[in-house]
């Protein structure tokens, strides 16, 4: 894990005092970035998502595919958690937490924003921070990759119609045409741009080409993450100055939520028989999730300034220390884990060398 990524949360609260600052003294700047928009799409938020998402999409091996076989439970589990369980249950989340408990305490007008972040930032898995957690928890990479691949594969299909119903049912219009071509715009046309490139990298230069292509973009990546946050806060800068109680509030229901599934997918592969090296991952795949696509979704659908935009920002804030305590919390419970009478029965702990 690079310096940089190791310490994320101090270059987002960094990029919190930046964009607060220049936000207040230089508001027309901002404004003029804001107005870039064609089609309600905003142009410079447009660059800085896709110089994000596409060098984490190049990580992936479709071809992984054919693995998802092998580790036929623990893709169960995260496909259950991931799909099935975490975008709901985030959802009930911040119904009970923004919509009722926290609500004498927020901005009547910005809740249903609020309530919509934090449904598009449960709605997609973790593409490219999870090969991180995985290989601390000394995860089966094969079984992480295939995983990866799979859940990126339904996205393109499944990440507008969750998001859909479940802004429905919180009564927040949606705009379908906007959410579309945001997943057309951050999903379809970069998993598409990102195999082009890695095909033709690993057909000129084979893995080490790949590697010191990968090499080079990481930091590009988290630039343009760290960019569009500045952008952020420096729409949201008053807001924040003025309850900066927001952020906290926000950050319950998302360390619920992580610690929650989390805790279920690790369980039920134990329940099922999975070996450790599976376990973990599937754990951490479970939990994290996609803050770069709830971002950009975010803006698209609700603008900068928007409560949405702000509650997405959040999940980046915790996404490191969170996720850290978990591969924690996974490494220091091996012990336990392997003690389950499926997990001997199945003598899946041997499937692994790390195990």
């Amino acid at each position: 894990m690079s310096t940089v990524e190791r310490y994320l949360t101090v270059w987002v609260v960094l990029c919190i005092v930046a964009g607060i600052a220049l936000g207040h003294f230089l508001p027309g700047v901002f404004h003029v970035i804001g107005a870039a928009e064609i089609a309600q799409v905003n142009l410079p938020v447009a660059v800085l998502i896709w110089l994000m998402i596409v060098p984490m999409l190049i990580r992936i091996d479709f071809t992984a595919l054919g693995q998802v076989a092998k580790h036929w439970r623990g893709i169960g589990v995260t496909l259950l958690i991931n799909w099935a369980i975490k975008p709901f249950s985030m959802a009930l989340l911040a119904w009970i937490f923004i919509g009722w408990l926290f609500r004498p305490f927020l901005p009547p007008d910005q809740i249903p924003g609020y309530i919509a972040g934090l449904i598009l930032l449960a709605a997609a898995p973790c593409t490219a921070m999870v090969f991180v957690w995985s290989h601390l928890s000394n995860g089966e990479p094969h079984f992480t990759l295939s995983q990866v691949a799979l859940n990126d594969t339904i996205m393109v299909f499944a990440f507008a119609p969750i998001v859909g119903v479940l802004l429905g049912l919180s009564a927040i219009t949606v705009p379908w045409e906007t959410l579309l071509l945001s997943v057309g715009l951050y999903i379809v046309v970069p998993v598409i741009l990102a195999q082009v490139i890695r095909r033709r990298v690993l057909a000129r230069g084979g893995a080490d080409a790949l590697g010191s292509l990968l090499g080079w973009l990481q930091p590009v990546s988290l630039g343009a993450l760290l960019t569009t946050l500045v952008m952020l806060f420096g729409f949201q800068g008053e807001r924040i100055i003025a309850q900066p109680l927001i952020i906290a509030l926000l950050a319950v229901p998302i360390l619920i939520q992580v610690y929650f599934n989390a805790g279920l997918a690790y369980g039920l592969n134990r329940i099922a028989g999975e070996a450790h090296c599976v376990a973990a991952p599937s754990a951490l795949i479970g939990a994290s999730n996609f803050f770069e696509l709830a971002v950009a979704t975010a803006i698209s659908l609700f603008g900068f300034q928007s409560g949405a935009a702000l509650a997405t920002v959040v999940g980046v804030l915790i996404e490191v220390p969170v996720m850290l305590s978990v591969v924690k919390i996974v490494n220091a419970s091996k012990p336990w884990y392997e003690r389950g009478a499926a997990v001997r029965r199945n003598g899946l702990t041997l499937n692994h060398p790390g195990a």
